[in-house]
């Protein structure tokens, strides 16, 4: 019996990555591609779209090259795509501008935004608390500040948009998982809000159409077939944001189910069967790749970017020798933390190195390393750096907790999912039992599956998790450590709390 493949692809902030995957889940082949992102000026972040496409072109032949799969027996490709990038299209489909979701030039459209509606009608209509993070305040900067775009402009579209159109889609179609993140979608019904549209004078027909998840959207074009190795003919379906991706690759379907999905910035996401809104505005409310379903969703700005940051800063000795040695650093570092008590002997970091999202949603914040003596060396800080990000989430479960909601269970995913003790950590963090996954890159599972249920591969998104998402260890919390971070855990919140009274702000505006 013939071998039949599927193909995930996920194009992140940073890199794009494919896998090529036996219809039983078994990854026979993966190829990545970094890539960079611009930074013109404080604060703007900007990514060229045809860079990111060659990546996806590339990734996806080298997979499929290293699987040595036969055309004939690729069956299906999903795409799993970063949101909230904003791409400005001429008439003809070539790309003029691309404004990345971390950009924050437009916080002063915010106020202007206020001026037109509540924050609180705001996050009733949209699910999202009001940010520079969306589309809407990043094209109402381009439409006042680079006039010369706008004016060229007959399309703005997300990445997932852009990457099925270039492969063969007919249209520029949207999935709902996208959509929500614009400011101007409405995730209980599926629809563009018209009333915000007319009222921030966005063109509907500059936007895409919306669609679930898994509807066909087209056929690959010849072209795209000949570079990549896909099979002529292959159908194209309506692909997944990338959080929504990594909910579905983690099993994330049903109503309880918690997700912590850890990369560049971190993401909390809880499975829910209502679109209800969080009665403190902290979480976003968005639409989950099973039509019908939503998820709550906490953003981490900084997550396991803080991380890499002190493996590039502080820990240069040990990336020097690993590399040396051939070694990856992080498998360095671990035993080092390992030796290092909870707690790091005092140590706290505050992981706010691109200010604070869910539940503070605080710009001004930023980030610290509180508590430092003689007494520490760079392995405390190291774990400091382990439980601090930790603690990020530990808020936002705090902050679920009191509106209501228990958690089934916790899964990890991302490149920190590979490390013992950073599991260990986060069990003790959250009090609770923390699942791993045999195949810890969930967005690129989730895209994969996406793809496999739209070729008709599986019925539904449960059906194909059922069969494809298999965990991985189970890592249970130690008493004693729970004790230790509950009194951590107070001391963040008071660090908090003492230096978002204007010190924060005090040191942004320096």
């Amino acid at each position: 019996m013939k071998t039949q493949y599927i193909i995930g692809t996920d194009l992140g902030t940073t890199g794009a990555k494919t896998v090529v995957f036996t219809a039983n889940g078994e990854a026979v082949a993966s190829a990545y591609r970094e890539y960079s992102c611009d930074y013109p000026n404080p604060l703007w972040v900007e990514q060229e779209a045809l860079t990111l496409k060659d990546a996806a072109i590339r990734t996806i032949q080298e997979a499929i090259h290293t699987a040595q799969a036969p055309r004939e027996d690729i069956v299906s490709i999903g795409f799993s795509t970063q949101r909230s990038s904003t791409l400005f299209l001429d008439k003809s489909g070539t790309p003029l501008k691309m404004i990345s979701w971390q950009d924050s030039r437009c916080d002063d459209m915010l106020d202007k935004i206020r001026a037109l509606t509540s924050e609180e009608e705001f996050y009733r209509i949209s699910g999202l608390p009001l940010g520079t993070t969306w589309q809407l305040p990043k094209i109402m900067w381009v439409r006042e500040n680079d006039k010369e775009v706008y004016d060229k402009s007959a399309y703005i579209v997300q990445l997932n948009d852009y990457i099925l159109k270039e492969f063969g889609a007919d249209e520029y179609v949207t999935p709902e998982t996208d959509a929500g993140m614009t400011g101007f979608f409405d995730v209980d019904n599926y629809e563009w809000v018209t009333s915000y549209l007319e009222l921030f004078g966005i063109d509907r027909n500059m936007l895409p159409d919306v669609q679930p998840v898994g509807v066909r959207t087209g056929t690959i074009k010849d072209n795209v077939a000949d570079l990549t190795g896909l099979p002529h003919g292959l159908p194209l379906f309506t692909g997944i944001g990338d959080v929504s991706s990594a909910a579905v690759g983690a099993g994330i379907v049903s109503s309880g189910d918690v997700l912590v999905s850890m990369g560049t910035g971190g993401m909390m996401v809880l499975g829910t069967d209502k679109p209800q809104r969080d009665p403190n505005g902290a979480f976003l409310i968005t639409d989950h790749g099973i039509h019908g379903m939503w998820q709550w969703e906490g953003l981490q700005k900084g997550s396991a970017g803080c991380y890499r940051w002190f493996r590039d800063v502080i820990a240069t000795d040990e990336k020097i020798a690993a590399e040396a040695q051939g070694l990856d650093v992080y498998d360095v570092l671990n035993p080092k933390v390992n030796d290092v008590p909870p707690g790091a002997r005092g140590l706290l970091v505050m992981p706010y190195f691109a200010s604070a999202g869910t539940p503070r949603w605080d710009a001004y914040a930023r980030g610290c390393i509180l508590g430092l003596t003689f007494a520490h060396d760079k392995y405390h800080i190291a774990r400091a750096f382990m439980e601090g990000v930790s603690l990020e989430y530990r808020d936002m479960l705090e902050s679920a907790k009191l509106s209501g909601i228990s958690p089934n269970f916790i899964r990890v995913s991302g490149g920190p999912a590979k490390s013992d003790v950073w599991n260990s950590i986060q069990a003790d963090i959250y009090d609770s039992d923390l699942e791993t996954l045999a195949f810890p890159d969930a967005s690129v599972l989730g895209a994969a599956i996406t793809g496999a249920v739209g070729a008709g591969l599986f019925s539904t998104i449960p059906e194909a998790v059922s069969a494809l998402v298999k965990k991985g260890k189970t890592f249970e919390p130690n008493p004693e450590n729970v004790k230790k971070y509950d009194e951590l855990f107070h001391a963040y919140v008071q660090a908090y709390d003492g230096l978002s009274q204007g010190l924060f702000k005090s040191l942004s505006e320096l």
